[in-house]
């Protein structure tokens, strides 16, 4: 036997003994909800085999990703929460990446994601995970998803936890919201969350409305909830994107996995 043959089979071996993550972006499902209100809200679902936890995982920007299959939609793979959805499976977690419904298939902003509707359809997501498998569901939202997150944390008995990543904490001009909502996700409801909230930024966020300055005096908001922290992190990769876009600081480029590490662990410890 060569001696390059015998590198070859070696590195074979190696490549086969390989841990196989949980599951993979293409291992999940489309599944499209009726909602009681009249409206398809479809979302990709992955399920490893015991999860401990199930997340509802809310895109920024107009959320509407169009999804055709587990692995191919027409608008935001590259988001923060989307593209790092298998470190959330490799945790431990059942995934749910939530398109926008049927009636708002041309985008969500952030009357609609703040709304009654919105907040039922989101219920009902969360009730079809848990006939899945009985474990806890959190919701977590980045940039315009935090709207999201946080209005489906808001009076809902079904959710667990709540999880906020580069949090909308400012109005811009021009938004319907800036004069009710002149702090954006701060100025929701959010003494009515009673569940555990976490609170994620980048240190060196150059968003404008989403600066990690803000994280403490949004994290004061939560007074009823029986745990609030806030987790600045650091470092990752050059921007590729505009500081508001998802390949920046804006959407933890580089660090995804720490940044999704840091939520598992919030999420395992508040069980």
């Amino acid at each position: 036997m060569s001696a390059r043959f015998t590198r070859l089979l070696v590195l074979l071996a190696c490549c086969l003994a390989q841990p196989i993550n949980a599951a993979h972006a293409a291992d999940g499902e489309v599944v499209r909800l009726k909602t009681a209100r009249g409206a398809t809200q479809a979302f990709i679902l992955i399920k490893p085999a015991k999860p401990q936890a199930a997340v509802i995982l809310f895109a920024g920007g107009h959320g509407a990703l169009g999804v055709r299959s587990a692995a191919d939609m027409a608008w935001g793979a590259g988001n923060f929460l989307v593209r790092s959805r298998d470190h959330f499976v490799n945790a431990g977690m059942m995934v749910a990446v939530i398109d926008a419904p049927s009636d708002h298939a041309g985008g969500m902003n952030a009357v609609f994601r703040m709304s009654k509707e919105h907040h039922d359809d989101i219920a009902a997501v969360a009730a079809h995970l848990k006939s899945v498998a009985d474990v806890p569901v959190w919701l977590v939202g980045t940039s315009m998803g935090t709207f999201s997150a946080a209005r489906g944390a808001i009076g809902n008995k079904t959710i667990a936890g709540l999880v906020l990543t580069s949090t909308i904490t400012r109005s811009r001009d021009g938004w319907k919201i800036k004069t009710s909502h002149p702090a954006g996700v701060g100025s929701m409801a959010l003494q009515q969350v009673s569940v555990p909230a976490l609170i994620v930024s980048h240190r060196r966020d150059g968003c404008a409305i989403t600066p990690a300055s803000d994280s403490e005096a949004l994290k004061a908001k939560f007074t009823k909830s029986p745990r609030v922290d806030v987790k600045l992190l650091d470092g990752g990769l050059p921007p590729k994107s505009g500081p508001c876009e998802a390949m920046s600081q804006h959407g933890f480029l580089g660090i995804e996995k720490e940044a999704v590490g840091e939520i598992a662990n919030f999420v395992k410890a508040a069980r």
